[in-house]
């Protein structure tokens, strides 16, 4: 990404060329790209519509519907907008959408996610996961391990049940109750340690409180000695596609560090879903 030089060293004559800049750079006009401003304008505002009248559009943009009708020609003609004859309104046209789809093609989630798991790690001195969901289960995709001597691994690729993750269960959390109750009877609740959970009521009893406060927590339900803290990242639709989380073991992870970390992993999650264009769902609490 290109970074902006101090105007001290860019003035320099021996500065040198930052790449993708033409050779002479002129002082920026404030009016020389107004005309695009105002078009991308016009595309948030109908991006968040499914067609607008021009009055209405104009207004909104704060532009003369002129001014407006100009731009948007223009915008029609790359096919980034189109006009809805039949009910003489304006909105959104497919380049818009096939530009839109280079994003998510650039930034996975493992890759946007990689530099909040890194803070995580850092921040909270744990092991930091990134995994989503497959076939009832989760796929861990992307680790930063921690620097401590005792500390979690998860291979990328392998696979948990998820009533015995805290991805699992974050994700579970933000599901509807058939949906849940589907993927149970057909993965079945089985025991790995004396606190894995095993029955359903029991189960939902925790995704509520899970749903509730915004982040799961595996307490040694998957292997014994080891916690995991956990949140759900939210796509574009607000669908629980992917989840993240710290974990490590009890004695580093007590209630105490758990209450405190809980929100910290919530905020990291709420981030990866910001970056990756989601719509993550308001919480009553976070604690």
């Amino acid at each position: 990404m290109e970074k902006d030089l101090p105007a001290s060293f860019a003035s320099h004559p021996a500065a040198p060329r930052l790449r993708g800049r033409p050779r002479a750079v002129q002082a920026a006009d404030p009016t020389s790209v107004q005309a695009l401003d105002r078009a991308l304008a016009l595309l948030e505002i109908l991006a968040q519509s499914d067609g607008i009248a021009l009055s209405n559009l104009s207004q909104r943009a704060k532009l003369a519907p002129s001014s407006a009708y100009r731009l948007l020609t223009t915008l029609a003609a790359r096919g980034f907008v189109e006009f809805l004859e039949r009910d003489q309104q304006w909105a959104i046209g497919v380049e818009a959408f096939r530009t839109g789809m280079a994003f998510p093609r650039r930034y996975s989630i493992a890759t946007v996610g990689r530099g909040i798991m890194q803070e995580l790690m850092h921040t909270t001195g744990e092991t930091a996961n990134i995994a989503i969901f497959e076939n009832g289960e989760i796929v861990f995709v992307s680790q930063v391990e921690s620097q401590e001597p005792i500390r979690a691994f998860f291979r990328t690729g392998e696979r948990r049940p998820a009533h015995a993750s805290g991805i699992g269960k974050a994700l579970l959390a933000e599901m509807p109750r058939a949906a849940v109750e589907t993927i149970v009877a057909s993965k079945g609740l089985a025991r790995f340690t004396e606190k894995t959970i095993v029955a359903a009521e029991p189960l939902f009893a925790n995704l509520a409180l899970t749903h509730v406060r915004g982040w799961a927590l595996d307490d040694e339900e998957r292997n014994a000695g080891m916690r995991c803290i956990a949140a759900a990242v939210f796509n574009e639709f607000g669908d629980p596609v992917a989840g993240v989380s710290i974990s490590g073991p009890v004695a580093r992870l007590d209630d105490a560090a758990v209450a405190r970390l809980g929100p910290m992993v919530t905020a990291g999650a709420a981030e990866i879903t910001r970056l990756i264009g989601g719509v993550g769902l308001p919480r009553a609490g976070a604690t």
